[in-house]
């Protein structure tokens, strides 16, 4: 009765996540990310009993039918969804706890060749994006939401969301007024940046443009056609200093 309650809930967990999901017999059938968890666990069991050749076998076909790789040394919680799952990778010593979403292509790497932990572990309930990498013997926290396409090489603490490569914090909250992952509506660190740059550069021409008024300044000025190259404007800017 604890496989069919285990099952239930993870067509339960897939049917929450996933509006596209119609009815519990269309996950059943359709759905890889679940059957790669499934068959993880079996390899898992005989990876924990010391069948090493027999769980990669296992893990292998996993992979050739549903295009999910994961190490049946991995460590895989309850609840976990893998939306599409097509190119994910994860580690021979991943964690991967309760209730985590994760989307295609997505690595969960080492960055070293020794035996021992050499992969990340998550926490409860973490969101990792489409394509991004998270490398190392790192921890994230519960509830961190990683952007798609991010590379996150150290640790990140729990209500945290990242973006970017390498990766960087751009919110944080208490994970008890975290709300749903919007993929297409996060913070722009870069575009924060520019833009502030920007503002204070227009700030500067302005108190320029009045230093200049009050003293009665005409500084020089050095036009060049838009289509000029560098070395054309260096020998201008000459010009100007020698004249």
């Amino acid at each position: 009765m604890g496989l069919f309650k285990r099952i239930r809930e993870d067509i339960a967990t897939v049917r929450k996540n996933d509006p596209a999901a119609r009815s519990a017999f269309e996950v059943l059938t359709c759905y890889p990310g679940l059957h790669a968890i499934w068959v993880h666990r079996v390899a898992h069991w005989f990876y924990g009993r010391h069948f090493y050749t027999l769980s990669r076998l296992i893990s292998h076909l996993n992979r050739w039918f549903t295009g999910v790789e994961i190490h049946p040394g991995a460590t895989i919680g309850k609840r976990v969804f893998i939306d599409h799952g097509m190119g994910i990778v994860i580690g021979e010593t991943a964690e991967v706890g309760e209730d985590c979403l994760l989307y295609k292509g997505i690595v969960l790497g080492g960055t070293t060749l020794d035996k021992g932990k050499r992969h990340p572990t998550l926490g409860r309930n973490v969101v990792v994006g489409s394509n991004s990498c998270i490398l190392g013997n790192i921890i994230l926290g519960d509830h961190v939401r990683i952007g798609s396409g991010s590379v996150v090489i150290r640790d990140i603490p729990s209500g945290s969301t990242v973006v970017g490569v390498p990766g960087r914090i751009v919110e944080r909250r208490d994970v008890r007024d975290m709300l749903d992952f919007e993929h297409g509506n996060l913070p722009d660190p870069m575009d924060d940046i520019l833009k502030i740059m920007l503002r204070l550069e227009h700030e500067m021409e302005k108190r320029v443009e009045r230093i200049e008024k009050i003293h009665n300044i005409k500084a020089p000025r050095i036009i060049v056609s838009d289509d000029a190259t560098l070395e054309e404007m260096m020998e201008s800017e000459r010009g100007e200093k020698d004249s």
